[in-house]
């Protein structure tokens, strides 16, 4: 069966999540020749959640920080020494491979109120129209080719995407019992409070009960939808640049993923702010009296209660001096003449996409790109710390539902970009992928 989008490229016989001989951080005695000491000292938030102090605090707390890997140089585009920096910790010993393939148990916990358990492999690469890995956001062009950049440069995935699906079966019921009686290879407390363990599952049978219950499920990318896009757009490279069908295959055709069963372990979906940096707060306000309606408190506390408890769609303004502003209800009519006539209701409805095509061009008149509008995930006060610096607005979304999310990429739609953001998210720097590690 040919791939629907391009038939040179193979089609996954379902879920597929491969073993391979995972990359890792070499602990080794503290301050010695080899190993890194603590593990979690040279582990990372992904790379687009990592602001250049960011990088500056992860590489003062120690110098071999994944950092250098993903968002290497100066100008954290510095794909040659990314290169150069992981083939020199390999040669060092800094890093070492696994001596056998592995599917890898990955687990995030923190007290009694965060548990989530994956399992970490390289998964075969589908076209969306298969249905059998499901984007639910649009990419952009820039970190897409940023992205591949890297990877081109590396052959490596450095960083696993985050994949979600409805299970309950045979290899959640092992990932449990895995880590629940077995030692980790891994331990890593990292500075936000979450403990990261690993182990490394070798078994044969116990690989076939996975690959078994995975094969027919499909699965949603919660988090790394440019990764995803980044994997496909090597694997079409590298296929088209083959000489013979059997140069075409290769390690391309897989990708570094996390998978959750979310029926057991669900994901926290968390909203993702806009900093609209050439808007001044006073100007977003009055605009917006036109077309929704608008309600003042006196600070941000007070806008944030009020925007927990409004009806959908609802924003809260925010930026110069200590006042808010609530949008609620915006204009149907207005409403109706903004939205796209192709797009489903249940699209129409989600907040992200009335604020990208009704309050962001027909409103404010911008145009919703990388450009204009800044994205701050989670922290309504930083993107009100970051409207406030630069004069602009900060706009304070309610977070989107899981069953939102997979009820629109179940009809074949994506959201607008950077409308959710699942956690927790996988720590870079625990386990990665090297092509000649299969």
């Amino acid at each position: 069966m040919p791939d629907m989008a391009n038939p040179e490229l193979p089609v996954p016989e379902g879920l597929v999540l491969r073993p391979f001989r995972g990359v890792r951080f070499s602990a080794g005695p503290p301050g010695g020749a080899k190993g890194v000491g603590e593990t979690a000292k040279v582990t990372s938030p992904p790379y687009d959640l990592i602001s250049d102090d960011d990088v500056r605090e992860l590489l003062a707390v120690h110098p071999n920080n994944v950092v250098r890997l993903i968002l290497p140089g100066a100008d954290r585009h510095d794909y040659a020494r990314a290169r150069d920096t992981l083939r020199d910790w390999l040669d060092a010993g800094v890093l070492a491979l696994d001596g056998e393939p592995a599917v890898y148990v990955h687990e995030q916990a923190a007290g009694g109120h965060v548990l989530q358990r994956g399992l970490i492999g390289a998964v075969a690469l589908a076209d969306p129209e298969q249905r059998i890995i499901l984007p639910h956001e649009h990419v952009m062009p820039g970190p897409v080719a940023d992205r591949l950049a890297l990877m081109r440069v590396t052959e490596a995935n450095l960083e696993p995407i985050f994949l979600v699906y409805d299970g309950g079966g045979p290899a959640t019921h092992l990932v449990d019992d895995i880590a629940t009686t077995r030692a980790p290879l891994v331990q890593a407390d990292t500075a936000d409070g979450l403990r990261h363990r690993l182990w490394a599952v070798t078994d044969p049978a116990e690989l076939a009960v996975i690959a078994k219950d995975l094969r027919p499920r499909q699965a949603l990318i919660a988090d790394g939808h440019h990764r995803y896009a980044t994997y496909r757009a090597l694997q079409a490279e590298r296929r088209a640049q083959a000489a013979t069908p059997e140069e075409a295959a290769g390690p391309w055709d897989h990708g570094l993923a996390l998978i959750v069963d979310a029926s057991v372990y669900p994901p926290d979906l968390n909203p993702i702010h806009r900093v609209i940096p050439g808007l001044p707060l006073a100007q977003a306000v009055s605009r917006a009296k036109g077309a929704c309606q608008v309600h003042e408190y006196a600070d941000l506390a007070a806008g944030l209660a009020a925007l927990a408890a409004a009806d959908e769609p609802a924003y809260l303004l925010a930026g110069e001096g200590t006042a808010c502003h609530l949008l609620t209800g915006p204009d149907p009519l207005q409403l109706r003449h903004a939205m796209p006539a192709t797009r489903s209701a249940r699209w129409a409805g989600l907040n992200t996409s009335i604020l990208a095509e009704f309050l962001l061009p027909k409103v404010w008149g911008l145009s919703d790109d990388e450009q204009a509008v800044r994205i701050v995930h989670h922290d309504a006060q930083a993107a009100v710390r970051q409207a406030r610096d630069t004069g602009g607005t900060a706009v304070i979304l309610n977070p989107l539902s899981l069953d939102q999310v997979l009820a629109v990429a179940a009809g074949g739609e994506r959201v607008p970009r950077k409308s959710t953001s699942f956690g927790p998210k996988p720590r870079t720097g625990l386990v990665m992928r090297t092509f000649d590690g299969g």
